[in-house]
Protein backbone atom coordinates (compact mmCIF):
# COMPACT_ATOMS: atom_id res chain seq x y z
CA UNK A 1 0.00 0.00 0.00
CA UNK A 2 1.30 3.56 -0.95
CA UNK A 3 1.78 6.05 2.22
CA UNK A 4 1.06 9.57 2.53
CA UNK A 5 2.04 12.15 5.12
CA UNK A 6 0.19 14.79 5.91
CA UNK A 7 1.42 17.88 8.05
CA UNK A 8 -1.43 20.19 9.24
CA UNK A 9 -3.58 21.36 12.06
CA UNK A 10 -6.46 19.00 13.37
CA UNK A 11 -9.90 20.47 13.54
CA UNK A 12 -12.02 19.57 16.56
CA UNK A 13 -15.11 18.83 14.39
CA UNK A 14 -13.15 16.76 11.97
CA UNK A 15 -13.91 18.31 8.30
CA UNK A 16 -10.65 19.94 7.82
CA UNK A 17 -7.01 19.73 8.58
CA UNK A 18 -5.24 16.61 9.69
CA UNK A 19 -8.83 14.54 10.57
CA UNK A 20 -10.02 15.47 6.57
CA UNK A 21 -6.59 14.53 4.86
CA UNK A 22 -6.50 11.36 7.08
CA UNK A 23 -10.44 10.61 5.41
CA UNK A 24 -9.55 11.60 2.53
CA UNK A 25 -6.10 10.10 1.88
CA UNK A 26 -7.74 6.69 3.25
CA UNK A 27 -10.70 6.57 0.55
CA UNK A 28 -8.51 7.51 -2.00
CA UNK A 29 -6.74 4.43 -1.74
CA UNK A 30 -3.67 4.81 0.10
CA UNK A 31 -2.07 4.96 4.32
CA UNK A 32 -2.64 8.47 5.98
CA UNK A 33 0.14 9.36 8.57
CA UNK A 34 0.35 12.59 10.20
CA UNK A 35 2.50 15.36 11.79
CA UNK A 36 0.23 17.36 13.51
CA UNK A 37 1.50 21.20 13.38
CA UNK A 38 -1.36 22.46 16.03
CA UNK A 39 -4.20 21.68 17.53
CA UNK A 40 -7.26 24.12 16.84
CA UNK A 41 -10.63 24.54 18.71
CA UNK A 42 -13.07 25.77 15.96
CA UNK A 43 -16.07 24.12 14.52
CA UNK A 44 -18.43 25.60 11.21
CA UNK A 45 -18.88 28.88 12.24
CA UNK A 46 -14.83 29.53 13.22
CA UNK A 47 -11.34 29.16 14.69
CA UNK A 48 -11.78 29.76 18.92
CA UNK A 49 -8.12 28.87 19.67
CA UNK A 50 -4.86 27.64 18.38
CA UNK A 51 -2.34 26.10 20.18
CA UNK A 52 1.11 25.32 18.47
CA UNK A 53 3.32 22.60 18.20
CA UNK A 54 6.82 23.38 19.13
CA UNK A 55 9.55 23.36 15.90
CA UNK A 56 11.11 20.45 18.14
CA UNK A 57 8.36 18.34 19.00
CA UNK A 58 7.37 18.54 15.12
CA UNK A 59 10.41 17.54 13.79
CA UNK A 60 10.50 14.27 16.06
CA UNK A 61 6.89 13.38 14.55
CA UNK A 62 8.43 14.14 11.27
CA UNK A 63 11.81 11.92 12.00
CA UNK A 64 9.46 9.19 13.55
CA UNK A 65 7.74 8.72 10.60
CA UNK A 66 10.49 8.96 7.87
CA UNK A 67 12.53 6.82 9.78
CA UNK A 68 10.11 3.88 10.04
CA UNK A 69 7.35 4.35 7.21
CA UNK A 70 8.76 6.77 4.47
CA UNK A 71 5.87 8.65 2.78
CA UNK A 72 5.03 8.44 -1.00
CA UNK A 73 4.20 11.56 -1.02
CA UNK A 74 3.69 14.81 2.17
CA UNK A 75 0.73 17.08 2.07
CA UNK A 76 1.54 20.13 3.94
CA UNK A 77 -1.50 22.00 4.93
CA UNK A 78 -2.07 24.77 7.73
CA UNK A 79 1.39 25.88 9.45
CA UNK A 80 0.77 29.37 11.27
CA UNK A 81 4.24 30.34 11.67
CA UNK A 82 7.64 30.83 10.38
CA UNK A 83 9.58 28.52 12.69
CA UNK A 84 7.58 25.68 11.97
CA UNK A 85 7.62 26.11 8.55
CA UNK A 86 11.42 26.56 8.79
CA UNK A 87 11.40 23.05 10.50
CA UNK A 88 9.27 21.34 8.15
CA UNK A 89 11.09 22.11 5.34
CA UNK A 90 14.52 21.41 6.74
CA UNK A 91 13.18 18.06 7.90
CA UNK A 92 11.68 17.43 4.10
CA UNK A 93 14.84 18.06 2.57
CA UNK A 94 17.03 16.02 5.07
CA UNK A 95 14.94 12.87 4.22
CA UNK A 96 14.72 13.64 0.62
CA UNK A 97 10.78 13.65 0.18
CA UNK A 98 9.08 13.20 -3.09
CA UNK A 99 5.46 14.30 -4.46
CA UNK A 100 5.22 17.18 -2.11
CA UNK A 101 1.58 19.24 -2.17
CA UNK A 102 1.24 22.42 -0.44
CA UNK A 103 -2.01 23.95 0.06
CA UNK A 104 -0.94 27.57 1.52
CA UNK A 105 -3.76 27.86 3.99
CA UNK A 106 -4.51 31.23 5.31
CA UNK A 107 -7.36 31.62 6.01
CA UNK A 108 -10.17 29.19 7.23
CA UNK A 109 -13.33 29.21 5.38
CA UNK A 110 -14.81 30.55 8.82
CA UNK A 111 -12.80 33.45 7.63
CA UNK A 112 -10.65 33.20 10.56
CA UNK A 113 -6.86 33.62 9.69
CA UNK A 114 -4.81 30.98 9.98
CA UNK A 115 -1.30 32.15 9.32
CA UNK A 116 1.18 34.49 10.85
CA UNK A 117 2.04 37.43 8.90
CA UNK A 118 5.99 36.90 9.43
CA UNK A 119 5.28 33.18 8.17
CA UNK A 120 4.20 33.82 4.42
CA UNK A 121 7.88 34.98 3.97
CA UNK A 122 9.20 32.01 5.10
CA UNK A 123 6.33 29.70 3.59
CA UNK A 124 7.49 31.27 0.00
CA UNK A 125 10.93 31.23 0.33
CA UNK A 126 11.74 27.44 2.28
CA UNK A 127 8.60 25.57 1.30
CA UNK A 128 7.42 26.24 -2.46
CA UNK A 129 10.45 25.79 -3.99
CA UNK A 130 10.81 22.43 -2.70
CA UNK A 131 7.15 21.40 -3.44
CA UNK A 132 5.91 19.58 -6.68
CA UNK A 133 2.80 21.63 -6.38
CA UNK A 134 0.79 24.59 -4.25
CA UNK A 135 -2.83 25.02 -4.54
CA UNK A 136 -4.35 28.37 -4.11
CA UNK A 137 -7.24 29.90 -4.61
CA UNK A 138 -8.07 33.24 -5.62
CA UNK A 139 -7.91 35.12 -2.14
CA UNK A 140 -3.90 33.39 -1.36
CA UNK A 141 -3.02 33.48 -5.30
CA UNK A 142 -4.07 37.60 -5.05
CA UNK A 143 -1.40 37.62 -2.01
CA UNK A 144 1.20 35.49 -3.19
CA UNK A 145 1.62 37.16 -6.68
CA UNK A 146 0.59 40.64 -5.75
CA UNK A 147 -2.42 41.03 -8.23
CA UNK A 148 -5.58 41.37 -8.38
CA UNK A 149 -7.62 38.35 -10.05
CA UNK A 150 -11.27 39.20 -11.69
CA UNK A 151 -11.14 36.65 -14.80
CA UNK A 152 -9.52 33.82 -16.59
CA UNK A 153 -6.93 35.78 -18.29
CA UNK A 154 -5.77 37.12 -14.97
CA UNK A 155 -5.72 33.70 -13.35
CA UNK A 156 -2.88 32.50 -15.85
CA UNK A 157 -0.70 35.66 -15.60
CA UNK A 158 -1.24 34.84 -11.80
CA UNK A 159 -0.57 31.34 -11.70
CA UNK A 160 3.14 32.44 -14.45
CA UNK A 161 4.00 34.57 -12.04
CA UNK A 162 3.89 32.28 -9.05
CA UNK A 163 5.21 29.21 -11.35
CA UNK A 164 8.39 31.60 -12.28
CA UNK A 165 8.80 32.95 -8.96
CA UNK A 166 9.09 29.59 -6.77
CA UNK A 167 10.01 27.10 -9.36
CA UNK A 168 7.23 24.42 -9.16
CA UNK A 169 3.43 23.63 -10.70
CA UNK A 170 0.63 26.09 -9.52
CA UNK A 171 -3.15 24.46 -9.48
CA UNK A 172 -5.11 27.72 -9.07
CA UNK A 173 -8.45 26.92 -7.65
CA UNK A 174 -11.21 29.16 -9.31
CA UNK A 175 -14.09 28.60 -7.26
CA UNK A 176 -13.65 32.34 -5.00
CA UNK A 177 -15.73 34.39 -7.60
CA UNK A 178 -13.76 33.60 -10.63
CA UNK A 179 -16.10 30.75 -12.28
CA UNK A 180 -18.09 28.00 -10.91
CA UNK A 181 -15.31 25.56 -9.90
CA UNK A 182 -12.65 25.60 -12.99
CA UNK A 183 -9.01 25.39 -12.07
CA UNK A 184 -6.12 26.42 -13.69
CA UNK A 185 -2.81 23.86 -13.60
CA UNK A 186 0.24 25.63 -14.83
CA UNK A 187 3.45 24.21 -15.24
CA UNK A 188 6.96 24.40 -17.35
CA UNK A 189 4.92 22.48 -19.87
CA UNK A 190 2.34 25.12 -19.79
CA UNK A 191 -1.28 25.40 -19.22
CA UNK A 192 -3.88 22.97 -18.40
CA UNK A 193 -7.89 23.89 -17.10
CA UNK A 194 -9.49 21.79 -15.29
CA UNK A 195 -13.56 22.36 -15.48
CA UNK A 196 -16.16 21.48 -12.92
CA UNK A 197 -19.56 21.95 -12.63
CA UNK A 198 -21.19 24.11 -9.93
CA UNK A 199 -22.98 21.91 -6.89
CA UNK A 200 -25.12 23.89 -4.82
CA UNK A 201 -23.90 23.20 -1.61
CA UNK A 202 -22.99 25.70 0.93
CA UNK A 203 -21.37 23.08 2.87
CA UNK A 204 -17.93 23.27 1.94
CA UNK A 205 -15.70 23.56 5.30
CA UNK A 206 -12.43 21.91 4.31
CA UNK A 207 -13.04 21.64 0.68
CA UNK A 208 -8.83 22.85 -0.15
CA UNK A 209 -7.93 20.13 2.36
CA UNK A 210 -9.42 17.43 0.88
CA UNK A 211 -8.49 18.38 -2.37
CA UNK A 212 -4.44 18.81 -1.75
CA UNK A 213 -4.94 15.40 0.36
CA UNK A 214 -6.71 13.60 -2.66
CA UNK A 215 -3.79 14.65 -5.29
CA UNK A 216 -1.16 13.57 -3.04
CA UNK A 217 -2.70 10.39 -2.94
CA UNK A 218 -3.27 10.04 -6.55
CA UNK A 219 0.73 10.81 -6.88
CA UNK A 220 1.18 8.47 -3.84
CA UNK A 221 0.12 5.64 -6.11
CA UNK A 222 1.56 6.63 -9.35
CA UNK A 223 -0.78 8.52 -11.31
CA UNK A 224 0.73 11.82 -13.24
CA UNK A 225 -0.08 15.30 -11.68
CA UNK A 226 -2.81 16.12 -14.67
CA UNK A 227 -4.33 12.56 -13.76
CA UNK A 228 -4.09 12.68 -9.60
CA UNK A 229 -5.62 16.77 -10.27
CA UNK A 230 -8.92 14.81 -12.31
CA UNK A 231 -8.87 12.09 -9.83
CA UNK A 232 -9.10 14.94 -6.80
CA UNK A 233 -11.25 16.82 -8.46
CA UNK A 234 -14.38 14.14 -9.10
CA UNK A 235 -13.80 12.50 -5.48
CA UNK A 236 -14.61 15.91 -4.07
CA UNK A 237 -17.28 17.06 -6.20
CA UNK A 238 -18.86 13.36 -5.26
CA UNK A 239 -18.75 14.38 -2.12
CA UNK A 240 -20.24 17.23 -2.18
CA UNK A 241 -23.03 15.81 -4.19
CA UNK A 242 -23.41 14.00 -0.89
CA UNK A 243 -25.17 16.87 0.60
CA UNK A 244 -23.90 16.27 3.76
CA UNK A 245 -25.82 18.73 6.29
CA UNK A 246 -24.00 19.27 9.87
CA UNK A 247 -23.39 22.20 11.79
CA UNK A 248 -24.80 25.57 12.29
CA UNK A 249 -22.18 27.31 9.22
CA UNK A 250 -20.56 25.90 6.69
CA UNK A 251 -20.74 22.43 7.09
CA UNK A 252 -18.08 19.48 6.36
CA UNK A 253 -17.55 17.05 3.08
CA UNK A 254 -18.97 13.81 3.39
CA UNK A 255 -15.67 11.91 2.63
CA UNK A 256 -16.86 8.91 3.31
CA UNK A 257 -20.01 8.86 0.91
CA UNK A 258 -18.23 6.09 -1.18
CA UNK A 259 -17.76 3.86 1.60
CA UNK A 260 -20.14 0.61 2.05
CA UNK A 261 -19.52 -2.85 3.94
CA UNK A 262 -20.85 -4.73 7.21
CA UNK A 263 -19.44 -2.21 9.53
CA UNK A 264 -20.70 0.60 7.56
CA UNK A 265 -24.47 -0.86 8.07
CA UNK A 266 -26.93 1.33 10.47
CA UNK A 267 -29.65 -0.51 12.68
CA UNK A 268 -32.71 -0.76 11.11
Amino acid sequence: MKTVLTIAGSDSIGGAGIQADIKTITMNGAYAMSAITAITAQNTMGVKGIQESTPMFLTQQLDAVFEDIYPDAVKIGMVASAELIHAIAKSLKYYKAKNIVVDPVMVATSGSELMKSNALHTLTEELFPISTLITPNIPEAQVLSGITIGTREDMKVAAKILNEKFHCAVLLKGGHSINDANDLLYTDSGITWFEGKRINNPNTHGTGCTLSSAIAANLAKGFSLDESIKRAKDYICDALEAMLDLGKGSGPLNHAFYLQGKYTEHKK
